[in-house]
């Protein structure tokens, strides 16, 4: 990895001073270290960063990419280095830390919890430790975090290995597309603050009894932002996204779905605070309202029931269903749900913002106003199809600037591709 902000020495003095202050204070824990340092030092056996930290050549090496660190501090007479262990350590932590707040810090300091603890009262830094580490990524949002929950959970036996198999976890630092990246309507964004607010304040929440919190149902046509939002969510929240689809795994032994179910659950609970996203959530009104096997209606029974245990406020499992179909669904499933978030097809204002935002990036004048005109009734996934073959169709020609016939071209080719499907459709 490259020097941060490219000056070595207050990379490697950071590197000492947040080791030092975390190592000697037991109010600090694993979600006070930036990332770049909790990964490194992270023991996914133990699930947490072992204290002492020890900073030696190699980790200096691994985490900046720096290759000799010790003519790089050399000029500091407060660091030493213990050429027998290849250790590095601070002679006085006063000296450090004075040297180190007469050197243009303050974005350092506001991204790192631990070094935000000791300067909140100390010098003239306007930080404030809670807000800086609210806002830094939790140990849960890191892939390691994941890794060495799901290590442990396979440890148990074949059973848990089995329970693993089933949904698809996704760490929050590894969403690509953010909340800013979605264009929401105003109900959209109100019901993303809310759960916001309901997980900074679940302890509260549990305090007064109010515990049917966080299952919402996302409710629209294909294309309009279901998943992309609770993954997005994932990522604002800081919460593990797991993730599946009913249909995945129902069994062909049928007396074995009631029992996925039940691990999916179970899952989530052992990887809380978690998001449970289930898709294709309308297999249980088409399984309820059939007349096929009984163990199959046992095992929608099952996932109610699943549904009524789990809490947001208890268990810290944000439940998010999803479907495409929402009249297939009977009252049993919709009483279970505190929130139903509607994913309408996206108004004429809201293809604007999407075509904006996904032509942000891209060299070339286009009339906003018009592509969204003549896109309607297109979902914000299609828009973004649209803008993709433009992309392609222009790169063909060795091309990187587009302009409006390129897109105009490409949402015909898209309509040409929808009719032939409808057609074929008709036809088959």
């Amino acid at each position: 990895m490259a020097s941060v902000n490219g000056n070595a020495v207050l990379d490697v003095l950071e590197l000492l001073l947040t080791a030092e202050i975390y190592n000697n204070s037991s109010n600090l824990d694993e979600n006070d270290l930036p990332p770049i340092i909790r990964k490194h030092y992270w023991d996914a056996k133990a699930q947490k960063v072992n204290r002492p930290i020890k900073v030696v050549e190699s980790d200096i090496k691994d985490i900046y990419g720096l290759e000799d660190a010790q003519s790089i501090m050399s000029s500091l007479p407060f660091v030493n280095f213990d050429e027998f262990g290849s250790i590095y350590t601070l002679t006085v932590l006063d000296l450090g830390t004075k040297w180190f707040a007469k050197k243009d810090v303050n974005e350092r300091i506001n991204k790192n919890p631990v070094l935000a603890y000791y300067y909140q009262n100390y010098g003239n830094f306007n930080v404030d430790y809670r807000s800086v580490k609210a806002n830094n990524p939790s140990k849960e949002s890191g892939r390691e975090w994941i890794d060495g929950l799901s290590k442990s959970i396979a440890d148990e036996g074949a059973d848990s290995i089995d329970m693993l198999k089933l949904v698809h976890i996704v760490a929050p630092e590894e969403v690509g597309q953010k909340l800013d990246d979605i264009v929401l309507t105003v109900e959209q964004e109100a019901e993303v603050e809310k759960i916001v607010k309901a997980i900074q304040y679940r302890d509260y929440l549990r305090k007064i009894g109010l515990r049917e919190i966080g299952k919402l149902l996302f409710v629209g046509p294909p294309g309009t932002g279901k998943t992309s939002t609770a993954r997005a969510m994932s990522a604002r929240l800081k919460l593990p996204f797991l993730e599946v689809k009913l249909s995945m795994i129902t069994s062909q032994y049928l007396g074995e779905t009631s029992k996925n179910i039940d691990k999916v659950f179970e899952l989530a609970k052992k990887l809380s605070p978690c998001i449970l996203f289930i898709d294709e959530f309308d297999f249980v009104a088409k399984t309820r309202t059939s007349d096929e096997h009984a163990a199959l209606k046992r095992a929608v029974n099952t996932l109610l029931k699943c549904i009524d245990e789990i809490s947001l406020v208890n268990d810290g499992v944000l439940l998010i269903g999803a479907t495409n179909h929402p009249k297939l669904l009977d009252n049993a499933v919709w009483r279970r749900f505190d929130e139903i978030v509607m994913f309408p097809l996206p108004n004429v204002e809201m293809r604007k913002k999407i075509f904006e935002l996904v032509l942000k990036p891209i060299e070339g004048k286009f009339d906003i106003d018009a592509l969204a005109t003549m896109t309607e009734n297109y979902a914000g996934s299609d828009l973004r199809l649209v803008v993709r073959e433009a992309v392609l169709n222009a790169l063909t020609e060795d091309r990187t600037k587009l302009d409006q016939d390129d897109m105009v071209e490409a949402v015909r080719q898209f309509e040409e591709r929808i009719n032939f499907r409808l057609n074929d459709d008709s036809s088959g």
